[in-house]
C-alpha cells in the first residue's frame, strides 16, 4: 500500500498538470458558450414563487425587489414582522402579484418546516428557495469568556439554511426549481476576529456544493459569495463576545478599512441575474473574486496583510489597527462606503 502511495504522489501532480494544459481550453471554451446561452435564454420569473429567508433588511430586502420586478410571487420570511410588511409594500409596487410575509427563526427547525408549509399551501408550488438570513460575530476567539455563545453562528448561517432546504427540496424537485444560498467570501478568506462566520460560510459553501452533485440537473444551485455589501453587518451590527447583538460601528471599521462597499441593490440585481442564468457560483463585487487567487496561491503573504492590517499589540486597544487609522487618516469612510451605513439607525435586537 505505501508503495502504492509513494507512486501516486510521483506521478499524479505532472499527469494532473498535463492533463489540465489539454483540458482547461476547451472547457473554458464551452463554459463561455454556455454563459452565453444562458445569458440569451435567461429564466423567466413572471409568477414563480419565491422564498427569501432573511428578507426584512441587507441583500434579502433587495433581493425581494429584483425578483419582484421580474413578476415572481414573493414569500418573506424574518423576525421582524413590521419591517418585512415594510418590504412587502414595496415589493408590490414593484410588480410583485402576490406577497406572502411569515415571521419565524430560520434556527429552529419547527419554524422552517411551517414556513415552507405555508408557502406551498397559500400559492401551491415552490420554485426558488433564497436561504439568506445569516448574522455575523466579531471577536479574539481567546477573548471569548464563553464559546457557546456563538453557537447562534452556527444555528442561522448553516443550520438556518439545511432545515428550509430539507422541507423545501420535493417541491422544488418538482418544478425543477433552484436554490440560492447567500455564502460569503469569508468562506475562503480567514478574517480574525470572524472565525465562526468564516466557518459557517465554508460549511454552506461546502454543503450545498455536495448537494449539487446529489441533486443533479433536478435542482439547480446557485452559491453567492459576496464581499463587502451594504447590509446590517457592515452597518456594523455584530454578536458580541457575551453572546448579544450590538451595533459597533468602530469594530466595523476595523474589520472592514479602507475597502469599498458595494450598494445592496447592486449585488441583488447581479445575484438574481445569474441565478436566472442559471449560473453555479456568484461573487459581488466580481472584483472580490481576486481574494480567492491569493487564498490559493499565496495564503502567507495574505495571513501576513490581515495580521499588518486588522491586529494590534497585546494590550493596545483594537481600535488601534491600521485598518482604522488608515480609514480615519484618509476620510475615505466618506467616499468608501454608503450613506446607509456611515450613520445607520439600527436596535441591537
Amino acid at each position: 500500500m505505501d508503495l502504492l502511495h509513494n507512486f501516486m504522489n510521483i506521478v499524479a501532480p505532472p499527469t494532473s498538470f498535463i492533463t489540465l494544459l489539454f483540458f482547461l481550453p476547451p472547457y473554458l471554451f464551452f463554459k463561455s458558450i454556455l454563459s452565453i446561452l444562458g445569458s440569451i435564454f435567461s429564466e423567466d420569473l413572471a409568477g414563480k414563487v419565491v422564498l427569501i429567508t432573511g428578507a426584512s433588511s441587507g441583500i434579502g430586502e433587495h433581493l425581494a425587489y429584483q425578483y419582484a420586478k421580474k413578476g415572481a410571487n414573493l414569500v418573506l420570511v424574518a423576525r421582524r414582522v413590521s419591517r418585512l410588511q415594510e418590504v412587502a409594500d414595496t415589493a408590490r409596487d414593484y410588480g410583485s402579484p402576490n406577497v406572502l410575509v411569515i415571521q419565524a427563526d430560520v434556527s429552529k427547525v419547527d419554524d422552517c418546516k411551517r414556513f415552507v408549509d405555508e408557502a406551498v399551501n397559500h400559492f401551491g408550488r415552490l420554485d426558488h428557495l433564497v436561504n439568506n438570513a445569516g448574522i455575523a460575530s466579531v471577536c479574539m476567539f481567546e477573548d471569548s469568556p464563553d464559546i457557546t455563545n456563538f453557537a447562534p453562528i452556527m444555528d442561522t448561517n448553516f443550520w438556518g439554511a439545511v432545515y428550509p432546504t430539507y422541507y423545501a427540496v420535493p417541491h422544488l424537485r418538482q418544478n425543477k426549481g433552484k436554490i440560492v444560498v447567500m455564502a460569503s467570501a469569508g468562506g475562503w478568506l480567514a478574517v480574525p476576529r470572524m472565525s465562526f462566520y468564516n466557518a459557517s460560510k465554508a460549511a454552506v459553501i461546502n454543503f450545498f456544493e455536495a448537494l449539487r452533485v446529489e441533486f443533479g440537473p433536478d435542482i439547480k444551485i446557485t452559491i453567492a459569495t459576496p464581499g463587502y455589501i451594504e447590509s446590517e453587518l457592515t452597518q456594523g451590527k455584530f454578536l458580541s463576545k457575551e453572546g448579544q447583538m450590538e451595533v459597533d460601528q468602530e469594530m466595523r471599521d476595523v474589520q472592514i478599512g479602507p475597502v469599498p462597499v458595494l450598494l445592496a441593490e447592486k449585488s441583488a440585481k447581479g445575484i438574481v441575474n445569474s441565478v436566472r442564468r442559471g449560473e453555479r457560483y456568484v461573487t459581488e463585487p466580481s472584483w472580490f473574486k481576486v481574494t480567492y487567487l491569493w487564498k490559493v496561491f499565496c495564503p502567507e503573504v495574505l495571513e501576513w496583510w490581515f495580521r499588518l492590517l486588522l491586529l494590534t499589540e497585546p494590550g493596545t486597544s483594537h481600535r488601534e489597527a491600521l485598518n482604522k487609522k488608515i480609514l480615519d487618516v484618509t476620510g475615505a469612510k466618506n467616499i468608501l462606503y454608503p450613506a446607509s451605513i456611515q450613520t445607520p439607525e439600527l436596535k441591537a435586537d
